[in-house]
């Protein structure tokens, strides 16, 4: 039972199923593991679409490299102490070493509260998904699952990830209440400096100066049921004048204002999907964002039927303006205008590779096509990939 808590409450994969455990006076420590590293082959490492990372983390978006190697090796160890079968707390935390030779984090997060009444939850970790991608193995543009996701000239692919979390320049902090009728609602707040937010601190041509750090709140509303589960969502920035641009005559343009509004679907033909790996999942979701010049909307969905996985994901980006005097260096956005985003992805599971049950292989590949006005260039621009996913959990 208190295996099956301590992953629900922090969010962890199914890389907690395979772990050491010992038990100290102060409660329970678990050592676990997650391996993945990826075989790639590209059109091109050039984006489509805002994200401020590819698939190998040094790259830049003009790099034309075809083939990549890339990947990390996550160490977890996780803290759990319950009192009375009723009062808990504890606490995550996952360094990632890659291949660049850099360290990194995952999570690095403190909870507590008492089972079944509430729960908060402090630091580095990602809230409710919003936009589940199922078979997740290669799709491009989806890049750092962080908020730190804009970067200028390029289509925004808008997730309801601004304040979900796991920030490189700020923290959460999150309330979790179960309701009735296996409803939960969970309120994050996500601090850090909006700026960073968009690489190059550019936004729509315009340099962007920051004032204050931003405030998002992300209210959760969700319902699941043995095999269905559902969840409607917002998020937005609290405080005015966070950051903007001056304009020609020295006024300052507020570019903070920025809300988000999503709602996902989920029906699984299975009641325990991750160890049967049988039957088929399907998830739906809808993101909208009103920002500041800038309306962005994506509809998704995939399905899973058994190791097969197969999506597609539409985003439209309406932007209202534009600096006509930057030009953004191999972008393929440089004026106002609508831009279309049309990619569909592809993935196979190998599972039970060498007779272990906790190493798979994923076979995965996409195909993503920028649909612009004519009046702004090339009518079109896609890019397309394949991928060879190894994972291993310990």
């Amino acid at each position: 039972m208190k295996k099956m808590f301590i992953c629900s409450l922090v969010g962890l994969s199914s890389m907690a199923n395979a772990a050491i455990e010992w038990d100290t006076p102060q409660g329970q420590l678990k050592l676990y593991g997650d391996v993945e590293f990826n075989v790639d082959a590209a059109s091109s490492k050039q984006q489509l679409s805002s994200l401020k990372e590819t698939a190998d983390k040094k790259n830049k978006p003009a790099d034309k490299d075809r083939w990549d190697i890339n990947g990390r090796i996550l160490i977890g160890l996780d803290g759990y102490r319950e009192i009375n079968d009723k009062n808990f707390a504890g606490f995550v935390v996952q360094p990632l070493a890659d291949l660049s030779g850099d360290m990194n984090l995952d999570d690095a997060a403190f909870y507590f509260g008492q089972k079944q009444e509430w729960n908060i939850k402090i630091g580095r970790y990602e809230a409710y998904d919003m936009f589940p991608l199922g078979q997740d193995t290669f799709i491009e543009y989806s890049g750092n699952t962080a908020n730190d996701l804009y970067e200028d000239g390029f289509g925004y692919i808008y997730m309801m990830k601004e304040g979900r979390g796991r920030s490189k320049n700020g923290g959460s902090i999150q309330l979790n209440k179960p309701l009735f009728n296996h409803m939960n609602f969970e309120l994050n707040a996500l601090i850090n400096n909006g700026e960073k937010m968009f690489n190059k601190s550019t936004y729509h041509g315009y340099q962007i100066d920051k004032k204050k750090n931003v405030v998002y709140l992300r209210p959760v509303l969700s319902w699941k049921n043995d095999s269905f589960s559902t969840a409607i969502a917002a998020e937005t920035n609290v405080v005015k004048n966070a950051y903007g641009y001056y304009d020609d005559n020295g006024k300052f343009r507020d570019q903070s204002k920025r809300t988000g509004y999503g709602a996902t679907f989920s029906w699984n033909s299975e009641d325990d999907w991750d160890a049967a790996n049988k039957g088929f999942k399907i998830n739906t979701s809808f993101a909208y964002m009103d920002a500041k010049d800038e309306k962005d909307m994506t509809i998704g969905t995939d399905i899973v039927w058994e190791k097969i996985g197969l999506g597609y994901y539409f985003a439209n980006n309406d932007i209202k303006k534009f600096n006509p005097d930057n030009r953004i260096k191999d972008g393929h956005i440089n004026n106002k205008g609508k831009y279309k985003i049309h990619t569909v992805n592809t993935s196979y599971l190998i599972d039970n590779v060498l007779d272990m049950d906790n190493f798979n292989i994923y076979l995965g590949a996409y195909w993503s096509l920028l649909d612009r006005n004519k009046s702004h260039g090339d009518n079109t621009d896609d890019r397309y990939g394949a991928r060879v996913r190894f994972k291993y959990f310990y």
